[in-house]
């Protein structure tokens, strides 16, 4: 994948490298007129294209990324990416820095490069155990915003089960390049016919019963999931980040590079 990962990000600038005699082909608004005149024959500048990037990954580890109904919990999903996303950058030379939070900022690891401090990362994303259960995806952008003033390339790995983020994530999406990766497990909106089941919200605890035999009720659980989800692709899109849907139980990789390509197409 970090073929596709270079030709969406890489570098935005170009710095000068050095001079040599023009040949038939060079653009010639790139000719050094003064070393021309100074040696009687055409010389163009080389440029080398600017290419160390920033790569943030913002993770959620709130409680809710412990659910899981198939192959994988939704924070074992997230960490595979993110560690697929850290070795496409490293490759490419670029740092890499992490995020972790939940109703706060739980852990923070400064972008840098090399593999020792991919390795870190890796067990961060595999061993941390955070210290509170709740999500606010605010406060880990407005984290970001405080320590990142370059521009970075930022992924938000989360299930967004918050409100009240579109003003820090306006912000963050003017000021960096903002990639949205939403993890979603279908069991959470797809219920087998048994019943009356008492269900806890993993984030704030309160008990709810719901009757999955009920085909009212099912149409009604999957109408309003349907709504929550456009209204949180809406919300990345009004802010300018790219927003991806990854369903934990089907091949993550694949739809990320379909992502990283449909990019590359606007470029």
């Amino acid at each position: 994948m970090s073929g596709e990962y270079h030709a969406v990000f890489k570098g935005r600038g170009m710095n000068f490298s050095e001079v040599r005699e023009y040949q038939i082909g060079d653009d010639v608004r790139t000719i050094d007129w003064n070393v021309s005149a100074r040696t009687g024959r055409p010389h163009v500048k080389l440029f080398e294209e600017e290419r160390e990037l920033v790569v943030m990954l913002l993770c959620d580890v709130s409680s809710s990324s412990l659910f899981g109904s198939g192959r994988a919990l939704k924070m074992e999903v997230a960490a595979e990416l993110a560690a697929v996303l850290a070795f496409s950058a490293i490759k490419n030379n670029d740092k890499v820095g992490l995020l972790l939070f939940t109703d706060h900022v739980e852990k923070y690891v400064a972008p840098r490069k090399g593999r020792s401090h991919i390795l870190r990362i890796l067990r961060e994303l595999i061993t941390f155990e955070p210290k509170r259960s709740g999500t606010n995806v605010a406060a880990a952008l407005e984290y970001m915003l405080h320590v990142q003033k370059k521009r970075a390339i930022v992924f938000l790995l989360s299930d967004f089960i918050d409100e009240k983020y579109d003003r820090p994530l306006r912000v963050c999406a003017r000021k960096h390049d903002m990639l949205a990766l939403h993890l979603l497990d279908p069991r959470e909106f797809v219920w087998p016919d048994a019943g009356l089941v008492k269900l806890h919200d993993a984030e704030s605890g309160r008990p709810m019963w719901i009757d999955t035999s009920s085909r009212e009720g099912k149409r009604t659980l999957l109408i309003e999931h349907k709504r929550w989800q456009d209204g949180v692709k809406q919300t990345m899109q009004r802010s300018g980040a790219d927003y991806l849907p990854v369903t934990v139980t089907e091949d993550y990789v694949r739809s990320l590079i379909a992502m990283f390509k449909r990019r590359e197409q606007r470029r």
